[in-house]
């Protein structure tokens, strides 16, 4: 059982360090970090406070601030007073931000599609669940960075 849980923890960590490649090629050729990246994931289907992005990336505020303007620089987000609370600052993606996500997502899909090509039906569907299940177990979200 234990040789099963380290073949089964190796290919996870062989799979995430492919797809840190893939996600790091697919940034660098939009100009962006993986964190700018990751930026835009997060804001792709929320308008979450400075604060909280930085615990989704596991950031402190200080660093956020410099990637945020860095985006708001290319016009890719916008910074607004949040409603509950003048001192906080809301992150969105603009026009332009949505495009560029909707953009790179493709280009995500395509490469995910050259993989997914294996798998017959049956085997996509029960990857999905499985992966589902694995993101949304009860973990030490810090740990995954998501914190």
């Amino acid at each position: 059982m234990e040789n099963q849980n380290r073949e089964l923890a190796e290919h996870v960590f062989q799979l995430t360090f492919e797809m840190m490649s893939i996600l790091t090629k697919v940034a660098a050729e939009h100009d962006f970090s993986l964190t700018q990246l990751r930026l835009l994931g997060i804001l792709r289907d929320r308008s979450p406070k400075m604060g909280e992005v930085a615990n989704y990336l596991g950031l402190d505020k200080s660093s956020i601030t410099g990637i945020i303007t860095r985006s708001e620089k290319r016009g890719l987000v916008v910074r607004t007073p949040a409603p509950d609370d003048k001192r906080a600052l809301i992150v969105s993606l603009t026009e332009k931000g949505q495009a560029l996500d909707n953009e790179i997502m493709s280009q995500l899909l395509a490469i995910e599609a050259k993989y997914e090509v294996h798998l017959t039906v049956t085997e996509r569907e029960q990857l999905h669940l499985l992966l589902h299940k694995f993101m949304n177990a009860n973990v030490d979200q810090n740990a995954l960075g998501r914190g």
